[in-house]
């Protein structure tokens, strides 16, 4: 997983990884999501993948278009 930056500075999320059709997200408390194509869309994928790699705004999105559109969750 890769560290994520966190520019705002409060944001849950410590990691995630990225995958042609996924990602998953870690959260500081240990418990990480993989969401895919199938579970949220490719549309939600691609804007969460954008954002993962920026550093800001990745938890915002999850809370307002995602939710709980994951495909499972680990840990």
């Amino acid at each position: 997983m890769q560290t994520y930056r966190n520019r705002g500075g409060t944001s849950p999320i410590s990691a995630f990884e990225t995958g042609p059709d996924t990602i998953t997200v870690q959260f500081a408390d240990g418990a990480a999501y993989v969401y895919n194509v199938r579970s949220a869309g490719q549309k939600h994928i691609a804007a969460m993948q954008r954002l993962a790699v920026d550093g800001q705004g990745l938890a915002t999105y999850i809370t307002r278009h995602v939710r709980d559109r994951y495909a499972r969750r680990l840990g």
